[in-house]
């Protein structure tokens, strides 16, 4: 049930990350606080598709 995901920054959009993820026990979209090396500092990275 672990699948890959990408994360992607929410101020510059880039998509700097790639993850696992139990789609059983987390239904909804991932969020962490991550370092952008576009923006070059932590912000919050979403899941993106």
């Amino acid at each position: 049930m672990r699948v890959k995901v990408t994360l992607a920054c929410e101020e510059c959009k880039q998509r700097n990350y790639i993850t696992m993820k139990n789609k059983k026990n987390n239904t909804d979209r991932i969020e962490m606080k991550k370092y952008c090396k576009f923006c070059q500092k932590h912000t919050n990275h979403k899941e993106t598709k």
